[in-house]
């Protein structure tokens, strides 16, 4: 009985690392990934702001529906195109950018509907606090790019955050709204 069950467990061994195989790490691309915010303004208008750098890598396995992210954005790059805003925006009332010089998005739960990724959900570490956030595909697709010559994946993804999850308060007794919506346009190489 012994000789037939050590083919049966190599066998497996075999198959479970060919599996393993398949998830590829893709670093991200900083010149198409895009992550951006909009919050109401007294019911009237949209403020819109951005980050500029952004750094991480993501595992993904396409064929085993399953992934992993993490990306870091530095807070101080943030920019509405309105100085005045943005110096706002890096004061202690806000992203305390001094104190928190980054923000963190980690995922290991893809969700997929049929071959199509259609979630991820993660975490955003904000404020020294970490608090759930889930980004729905609204575009997800992988090419091979024709001038870097290796595959490229990416999408665009949007989820809605409650910023007081970071104690992130200012202008909510004004009636500023603590729902804020998530944008973020993202692309990876695979290395």
């Amino acid at each position: 009985m012994r000789p037939k069950l050590f083919p049966l467990a190599t066998a497996v061994a075999l198959f479970a690392g060919a599996a393993i195989a398949q998830a590829a790490i893709y670093a991200i691309d900083p010149a198409h990934t895009y992550a951006t915010f909009e919050i109401g303004h007294f019911g009237t208008s949209t403020n819109r702001g951005r980050f500029d750098k952004k750094e991480g890598n993501i595992e993904f396995d396409r064929a085993g529906k399953s992934g992993k992210v993490s990306i870091t954005f530095e807070t101080a790059s943030i920019n509405t195109g309105f100085p005045a805003f943005t110096t706002h925006l890096k004061s202690a009332d806000l992203f305390n950018t001094e104190k928190f010089p980054t923000m963190t998005f980690v995922s290991d739960k893809f969700v997929f509907s049929g071959d199509k990724l259609a979630e991820v959900m993660g975490s955003l570490t904000l404020l020294g606090k970490t608090a759930p956030l889930t980004l729905k595909a609204t575009n997800f697709n992988c090419y091979n790019n024709p001038m870097l010559k290796r595959e490229v994946c990416g999408g665009d993804f949007e989820g809605t955050l409650d910023r007081t999850s970071y104690d992130m308060n200012y202008g909510i007794d004004w009636g500023f709204p603590k729902n804020v919506r998530v944008l973020v346009q993202v692309e990876a190489v695979k290395q």
